[in-house]
């Protein structure tokens, strides 16, 4: 997969040294542990990609400067390794020599680091979307996540609850499939809670569902609430999309009602 250079695995040793080597110039060690950092930063970016983490790409910083070597099938991929490392403090320059070969395949995987990230993050998501909704009881759904594939276990209220959940999972981002496993228990209600939704908690969620969504782009979605009434200003691409997005924040605690008016395609 990458490769560190051998900098970063004699830092600590060099740092050691330090203590008995009058002749070695502390501003010396203290850049190698500057660029150690830099280097373990954009290989950490590279392994927790999904684009990335299975190419095989060295990395080696000097004086402000990344020189990116290896092996991609794409160029695009070779330029968003170029980004990663440019964004990262102190990186001036990128040196990039990753070679694209359009017959290179990846290495097979199996979970990795990165992809039980991937996973955890799914889970979150799905988890915060279920808590946020005003008709699921998230703490009573157990959600589990493998290569993007979600199951759902525990027990609802009613069918219609089972679907709701199903619905909402296979809506997040970065979700592949959902095995749903809830169980109906008509002892089951559905969340009341008696705790006070501000208007900042309510546009604060609306634009993460959005974010979460995977049929839903926020990122031309103005929300604004006053008194739990949420008006959605801008633009999506479709009918589809204005529905759902006004279906997301409908669904949220706390909100009375939604304004989509100006909310265009």
């Amino acid at each position: 997969m990458f490769n560190l250079s051998k900098k970063i695995l004699i830092t600590l040793a060099v740092a050691f040294a330090l203590l008995s080597l009058s002749s070695f110039s502390y501003a010396d060690a203290k850049q190698d542990l500057v660029e150690a950092r830099q280097e373990t930063q954009i290989w950490t970016t590279y392994a927790l990609s999904p684009y990335l983490r299975a190419h095989e790409i060295t990395v080696d910083v000097d004086n402000g400067k990344a020189t990116l070597s290896g092996k991609v099938d794409e160029d695009v991929n070779k330029e968003l390794a170029k980004q990663i490392a440019l964004g990262v403090s102190g990186i001036k320059d990128v040196d990039n020599k990753i070679v694209v070969q359009a017959d290179y395949v990846p290495k097979a995987l199996n979970q990795t680091y990165g992809q039980v990230i991937d996973d955890a993050t799914v889970t979150a998501a799905v988890k915060s979307r279920l808590a946020w909704s005003k008709y699921v009881d998230g703490g009573a759904v157990h959600v589990e996540t493998k290569a993007g594939r979600v199951t759902l276990t525990g027990e609802v209220a009613n069918t219609e609850t089972k679907e709701s959940v199903k619905h909402l999972a296979i809506g997040t981002r970065g979700v592949v499939s959902v095995t749903n496993q809830l169980t109906v228990n008509n002892k089951s209600t559905s969340p009341q809670s008696t705790q006070v939704f501000t208007d900042g908690w309510i546009t604060t969620k609306a634009k993460s569902s959005f974010f979460y969504s995977s049929n839903v782009s926020g990122s031309d979605i103005d929300v604004d609430t006053v008194n739990g009434v949420v008006t959605l200003k801008g633009k999506v691409a479709s009918g589809a999309e204005r529905a759902l997005a006004v279906e997301l924040v409908q669904n949220l605690r706390g909100v009375k009602s939604v304004n989509a008016k100006d909310l265009s395609f």
